[in-house]
């Protein structure tokens, strides 16, 4: 178990940031040279001043480069710590050798943790361990004051790793919502575009059937085609402002329930029969009953041969609404439940709290939905 998380640690991807230094670092630089210098002239138990402020000004240029090379400016700072620290040992010095100013080598722990890779934060906080206990080794006190140090050094470096947890599932959550909207956008380009484009290849062949022996039925054929494409077309704009962000798109949907029975224009074949409290749905209700119910009566059209007769029927209750599409076809192989068709429905009926249930029986096809009522929260 352990070496395993190891593993995943160090294999951790960093946190991608715009490699642009922005005018809070630049102010941050300008922050620790003016209290390097206010230091160094003040004070007057650092024991070489010079040497100090030179070092904070070097070290305050990683504070540039920590978002995109974190583990180098770790490794930089607390090494030249280090090495100054092992010199000061050498020569014996009592006097303080670095200055209050330099601290803000802490941040530089805070931007291993949010951005580095699991790899820079294993080796960077081995660095950072490294110099905590030459620091401590050297200037030991007691044990309160150790772990009140440790707490210190460290307190940046969880932050960093709790602002990286959050952001990294902000984004999640930022993937998922776009999931769902491309989804929810697939199905209703299908549903749109399948239901209305079959209408329109359905009353063509008829309109050329009869096109030689019954002028007025192919005339009719054609206006059931034009009222088919206009229908295309408004709903085609309505998802694509949705897709532009446009104020005016209608997000909810732009069908239901009542709009059922107008599926019946689709084919001769199709009767509809609506009875019970069908009048007072919700918009994602009644919209879910309207697709479940095209894409049902689509699929019928196209794949159910020698059917004679294809039925749709919507029955409300006090407590959920079913919607049935039945037909006397041949259940006709894969074609039937092929596609992205019944997916979509069921992702429809499940995200509802519903269900939805689609097969052969013996003769021909049934799909069965059964939605609450109320819209079930998560």
């Amino acid at each position: 178990m352990i070496p395993d998380a190891a593993r995943r640690l160090w294999a951790l991807p960093p946190v991608p940031d715009p490699p642009v230094r922005v005018w809070r670092d630049w102010a941050l630089v300008g922050l620790v040279v003016v209290g390097a210098t206010l230091e160094v002239t003040l004070r007057k138990d650092v024991a070489w001043p010079v040497a100090a402020w030179v070092m904070a000004l070097v070290l305050a240029g990683t504070l540039l480069w920590r978002r995109t090379h974190p583990l180098t400016t770790v490794v930089v700072a607390f090494s030249t710590v280090i090495v100054v620290d092992a010199v000061a040992r050498a020569t014996g010095t009592t006097k303080e050798i670095g200055l209050g100013s330099m601290a803000f080598v802490l941040l530089l722990g805070y931007a291993l943790y949010r951005w580095g890779s699991g790899r820079q934060v294993v080796l960077g906080s081995a660095v950072l361990l490294t110099a905590f206990t030459l620091g401590i080794a050297r200037d030991w006190t007691s044990v309160v004051e150790t772990i009140a140090a440790f707490c210190f050094m460290a307190a940046p470096a969880v932050v960093g790793l709790v602002v990286r947890l959050s952001v990294t599932s902000r984004a999640r959550t930022l993937d998922a919502v776009r999931l769902r909207e491309r989804e929810q956008l697939a199905r209703e380009l299908h549903d749109t575009v399948a239901h209305h484009v079959s209408a329109i290849v359905v009353r063509a062949q008829a309109g050329r059937v009869v096109a030689g022996a019954d002028p007025a039925a192919a005339a009719e054929a054609l206006a059931v085609i034009e009222q088919e494409g206009a229908r295309t077309l408004a709903e085609m704009r309505t998802l694509v402002g949705a897709l532009r962000g446009s104020d005016e798109a209608a997000l909810a949907p732009t069908r239901d329930a009542a709009d059922v029975p107008g599926l019946a224009a689709i084919d001769p074949r199709v009767v509809v029969e609506r009875t019970g409290r069908l009048d007072d749905l919700g918009p994602a209700v009644g919209g879910a009953v309207y697709r479940i119910a095209q894409e049902s009566v689509t699929n019928a059209v196209r794949h159910a041969r020698s059917a004679t007769r294809i039925v749709v029927r919507v029955v409300g209750d006090d407590d959920a609404v079913r919607c049935t599409v039945s037909d006397d076809g041949e259940a006709a192989g894969p074609a039937r439940g092929g596609g992205y068709g019944i997916a979509g429905m069921t992702e429809r009926a499940s995200l509802l709290g519903g269900t939805l249930v689609a097969g052969p029986t013996d003769r021909g096809w049934l799909v069965t939905a059964e939605l609450p009522r109320e819209r079930l929260r998560p």
